[in-house]
């Protein structure tokens, strides 16, 4: 399943449901093996024969389990489903007989214990105190009793997770807005409306007009639909999945997740799962995550309110009628900003081929840290939207990166970066590789068009990318974007500030029709309106990363939490205005109920926001596109990986800790 050929690449064309499942089975066999021979070894416990062996093994199961997370994400077909829910509590028993047993855990502590006369190097240090923290975290230091029902806990939740996902990815294809009549398209732009017959015509209704139930779908509906009984027709389905009252309704499946979580925290001697997952973050308590989003709360509450005003005044001013609802934000909000900024999106969206932007972000990639950008062609590939590229820096192969741009049947919705594999140096001389992978809805022949926003998340997650690419350490366990949570957007969020510079806009935002690049005039008013609707981004998001943080506090082992009555309670004590909804409602919050990674955790975008705006302020003073300053970012930043605590590569970087104040100048509070 993995060649030899480039470095090494996974063999895509080789790799089905099936063969899988046999190489997650057998990886778990030659693990144990491993694990045994690491934990029942004669010598007294070291750091070679421990820690660094520990390192080196599970290879052929972390390759299995890869394709299984690429599989589950981007082509989790019926097959592939089965397997899911067959494998995913199998793989937490394993991963639990690993972090219980006992004479491994004794070695770990042994050379934690004594890793201060050892002789380590400071990056070996980091590693002994990341598996000893990793490990106690996970329960190992419990009795037998305890681990015992840890280990059902994990199990279930396992489970839980995986039908989340699945309910969410039912509602997002079981569910479309089909238009019949072309007088039913009146207000949405050319692009958006071939985009919708491409989707009817895959949906088997050609000659109509689909929209999908995802975000790169319904945004544009909403935002241009001159139809207000379709926008909200279409809205109350896109805000609704996971929550229909069907078979695929999620919110028992958060009630039992909730309550399961509380245990096991508990059980691993916290108060709550807030508890356990924000003490392994850069804010360590969740006080001082609620703090930071607070601090934001306020000020974006009041510019979200004015932006409603606004909004009101111009349906108003128009004889419309109404009072504006959810479903007319982003359609109103597209009136204000033609009016305030005469700046039209669907002008800008002429601009934003698919393809320019990739190059935008290769250009910036190559002028900021000497990146340049090749595409391979013969590699395999698990789908033919893919494309895969060879990434060097002068003349010396840095990594692969593979890109699979479009939305299909089996594909989770949103964007994301995944590594195929970690940069190491340990054993040998290994080059990352890395995905990013998005759900752009094609639109016949021709050059595929994208929105602003989807133009701004294609650097965010590029910014993923670089991360992993960067890689510059020895152990794979501190590699790349294994590092804390609310530090690994550090360097997505920053990479987002590139598109909008005129450098790349002048480069890469040509003309569909004439390949003229932007006008002056155009980019002038897009610089003008940099800011512009923060309140209700901010809001939005804000009200998801309250909920999450709040809902994990407040439940408990006995008590059974209604999600919905939750939403309605918190967002009624944070004043919430219901012309906004939370970004990601709970019944398809896949990053807190999909699994443990962003539970608790998603307040990270802001604080690695902040971080972030205190750094574009010293490129900002350096100059954007300043070579030393660019040659620090990369060195104290996206190279060292976990290998240095993140506060202290950003002292590095920074030579100070963060002014979270540059956080309120950057989206216009301050």
């Amino acid at each position: 399943m993995w060649t030899e050929e480039h470095g090494g690449y996974p063999a895509f064309d080789h790799v089905d449901p099936t063969s899988i499942e046999v190489a997650l089975k057998k990886g778990m066999e030659l693990s144990r093996a491993e694990i045994a021979q690491i934990a029942g070894a004669a010598e007294a416990p070291t750091f070679a024969n421990t820690i660094a062996a520990l390192e080196d093994s599970g290879r052929d199961l972390g390759r299995a389990q890869t394709f299984f997370y690429i599989f589950t994400s981007a082509m989790n077909d019926r097959a592939m489903q089965v397997l899911q829910t067959e494998m995913s509590p199998v793989l937490s028993a394993f991963d639990d007989e690993i972090i219980q047993d006992s004479r491994l855990f004794a070695r770990i502590k042994a050379v934690h214990d004594g890793r201060e006369t050892a002789g380590l190097s400071p990056e070996q240090t980091r590693l002994v105190e990341s598996y000893y923290r990793k490990f106690t975290r996970e329960g190992a230091a419990l009795d037998d009793v305890d681990q015992a029902t840890l280990k059902d806990l994990n199990q279930r939740l396992a489970s839980l997770y995986t039908r989340f996902s699945q309910n969410e990815l039912a509602d997002e294809e079981n569910y479309r807005l089909t238009i019949e009549t072309e007088a039913d398209l009146e207000g949405l732009p050319a692009s958006v409306r071939a985009a919708a017959a491409v989707a009817a015509e895959a949906h088997g209704v050609k000659g109509k007009w689909v929209f999908t139930n995802t975000r790169s779908s319904m945004e544009p509906f909403l935002s241009y639909s001159a139809r207000r009984d379709l926008r909200e027709q279409g809205w109350r389905m896109w805000i609704m999945r996971g929550g229909n009252g069907t078979a695929t309704d999620n919110k028992a499946v958060i009630s039992e997740i909730l309550q399961l979580r509380s245990q096991r925290a508990r059980l691993l001697g916290f108060q709550t799962h807030a508890h356990w997952a924000v003490e392994n973050s850069m804010a360590r308590t969740p006080q001082a995550a609620m703090d930071l989003m607070l601090k934001l709360w306020g000020p974006a509450l009041r510019r979200a309110q004015e932006e409603i005003a606004d909004m009101q005044a111009i349906a108003d001013q128009a004889g419309d009628g109404i009072t504006i609802e959810a479903w007319d934000h982003r359609f109103y909000s597209e009136k204000v900003r033609k009016a305030r900024y005469d700046l039209d999106h669907n002008e800008v969206k002429l601009y934003l081929q698919l393809d320019n932007v990739r190059d935008g972000m290769f250009w910036a990639a190559e002028k900021l840290y000497g990146l340049q950008f090749a595409e391979l062609d013969g590699l395999p590939v698990y789908h033919d939207d893919m494309s895969v590229y060879e990434v060097t820096r002068d003349g010396k192969r840095v990594g692969l990166w593979y890109f699979d741009p479009y939305a299909r049947a089996g594909k989770s919705s949103g964007a994301w970066m995944n590594e195929y594999r970690t940069q190491e140096r340990f054993t040998t001389e290994i080059t990352p590789i890395v995905s990013n992978n998005a759900n752009f809805v094609k639109s016949g022949p021709g050059p595929v068009l994208i929105s602003w926003d989807d133009a701004v998340t294609m650097f965010h997650e590029f910014g993923h990318a670089l991360h992993g690419l960067s890689s510059d350490v020895t152990y794979p366990r501190l590699a790349g974007t294994s590092v804390k949570r609310d530090f690994v957007e550090f360097p997505s969020q920053i990479n987002e500030h590139w598109f909008p510079t005129p450098q790349v806009l002048n480069r890469f935002a040509l003309h569909v029709e004439t390949g003229q690049p932007i006008t002056a005039d155009l980019l002038a008013k897009i610089q003008n309106s940099l800011t512009f609707n923060q309140g209700f981004s901010t809001v939005e998001y804000l009200a998801s990363a309250i909920y999450d943080m709040k809902i994990h506090l407040a439940a408990t082992p006995d008590d059974t939490i209604d999600p919905d009555a939750f939403e309605n309670s918190c967002m009624a004590e944070i004043g919430l205005p219901r012309e906004i909804v939370m970004r990601h409602r709970p019944t398809h919050f896949g990053h807190i109920f999909a699994g443990d990674g962003y539970a608790a955790g998603y307040y990270v975008y802001l604080w690695a926001d902040a971080l972030s705006a205190d750094a574009w302020e010293l490129f900002e003073q350096q100059g954007v596109w300043d070579p030393a300053t660019a040659k620090a970012f990369l060195d104290d930043i996206l190279s060292v990986g976990d290998a240095v605590a993140p506060d202290e590569a950003f002292r590095r970087f920074r030579g100070r800790d963060v002014d979270t104040e540059a956080l309120m100048r950057l989206r216009g509070f301050a």
